[in-house]
């Protein structure tokens, strides 16, 4: 039989038959690939463009020698298909590269989505199975020295680029296995960006930065995906560089632009049950690290006593988050997660400890339109009878309505509250304008400059 009847007779084939011959045709070259190229792969001295060209000739050879005929599309699908593979994530490797993509969701391995603008969508790709998806999870897991497997189905990871990775397998994903990975931006967001993007006013930004700079303790709220650790970059920037910052994070995610910045993550226990290292551990050893700074990625249990102690015992200009539905809430959480630390303390006396460590809440929320928007900046005062007592300084404007596009029209205003700090600022020579208060438009100079 010729070539060109082999490629009439593939002509004819159904569609699905076809499918699987290709899908049959692609893992035989990738084992032939991995056979081939085995301690290459593993060489991390040799370039990438140097591996690319070695496993496209590896592919082509393999192609070669197989009876399967393919259209130069599906040819050139395959080998990509294959590389990605092979070096990457799979079929998710090209979405990672996409900067319109800012999540990756896989609901197992043929239900994945992306997010765009805000917007959730179908990505348009699928694994070959869960035990395809599976290897892709545990090479990301692998890279940073964690594992997942039935006796410890669930991981937190990250990617070398630092997007964070959460994954579940089984036997508690029914239908997975699930991965999650939320994309950071190749260049980080600055203050810039966000102003730009409609997050925050350059009116806010400015204020932020005076308090940053003022070492002010600084709770930064809101829910999943609101953009609280962008938001915490950025506000970290503000930090003079000559001061020493440690941070203490569950993985890795925080890019801070400073030289002076010792980074800890925690550890999960190995595979005896033993060697856990958690967040709390993690923030109480900071503070024998003689840290100017410490920011907690995020504080979700029984950290936040030993966060709120370090804030209550000089460790001043510390920041965190919190995921939480208003500012308001932010201290009702607060308030739980040090109860769930185990110590019996009375409701008053956490309230007071609350109310003295925290200066500032900053309430970021995710909006119908997909936007990211500071919606609450709040002064947190103090204690009146039994409750903390908290004023708004700036708050999102929902009243004037959204456009033809469904795209929310508000911004941040000024409530026109001077907050109580500003003497507390004035004492370490930073000046809060009256024009930072005003309704007015602003007008200054470059945010972050002395």
């Amino acid at each position: 039989m010729t070539q060109f009847t082999r490629w009439q007779d593939m002509q004819k084939t159904p569609v699905a038959t076809r499918q699987h011959s290709i899908d049959e045709l692609r893992h035989r070259v990738h084992t032939k690939v991995i056979s081939d190229l085995g301690p290459v792969l593993a060489d991390q001295t040799l370039p990438e463009a140097e591996l690319r060209r070695l496993i496209t000739e590896s592919m082509h050879t393999a192609l070669g020698d197989d009876a399967t005929i393919l259209s130069a599309t599906e040819r050139a699908e395959l080998v990509r298909d294959v590389t990605d593979d092979v070096l990457g994530y799979g079929p998710i490797d090209r979405l990672l590269r996409d900067d319109s993509v800012t999540e990756v969701m896989c609901n197992g391995p043929k239900d994945i989505y992306v997010e765009k603008a805000g917007r959730l969508t179908r990505a348009g790709v699928e694994f070959n199975d869960e035990a395809h998806l599976r290897r892709v999870i545990d090479k990301i897991v692998s890279q940073v020295g964690r594992r997942v497997d039935a006796s410890s189905p669930i991981v937190d990871a990250r990617l070398p680029d630092g997007s964070r990775v959460n994954a579940v397998v089984h036997p508690v994903a029914i239908g997975g296995p699930f991965l999650t990975i939320r994309k950071f931006a190749a260049d980080p967001f600055t203050v810039a960006d966000l102003i730009n993007f409609g997050t925050l006013s350059a009116q806010v930004a400015h204020f932020l930065d005076a308090c940053v700079r003022g070492r002010l303790n600084v709770v930064i709220s809101g829910g999943t995906g609101s953009g609280k650790t962008t938001m915490l970059n950025v506000t970290s920037s503000f930090i003079p560089t000559e001061e020493r910052i440690v941070t203490v994070e569950d993985a890795k995610e925080l890019r801070l632009q400073q030289d002076h910045v010792c980074c800890l993550e925690s550890r999960p226990r190995n595979i005896e049950g033993t060697g856990e290292i958690g967040i709390r551990e993690l923030v109480r050893n900071s503070l024998r690290m003689r840290p100017d700074r410490i920011i907690v990625g995020e504080c979700r249990g029984a950290e936040a006593l030993d966060m709120l102690q370090a804030m209550n015992t000089g460790h001043d200009g510390s920041l965190t988050t919190i995921h939480c539905n208003s500012p308001r809430d932010a201290l009702a959480r607060i308030e739980t997660m040090v109860l769930m630390a185990g110590m019996d303390l009375p409701v008053r006396a956490i309230r007071e400890q609350v109310s003295s460590a925290l200066d500032m809440i900053v309430h970021v929320s995710r909006l119908r339109d997909g936007s990211r928007r500071v919606t609450h900046v709040s002064e947190v005062l103090g204690m009146e009878g039994d409750t903390i007592v908290v004023q708004d300084l700036y708050l999102f404007d929902f009243g004037m309505g959204v456009d033809a596009d469904g795209l929310f029209q508000g911004h941040l205003k000024s409530t026109g509250i001077r907050p109580g700090f500003a003497d507390r600022l004035a004492d370490h020579g930073i000046r809060l304008e009256p024009e930072l208060f005003t309704l007015q438009p602003f007008a200054r100079k470059a945010v972050g400059t002395r």
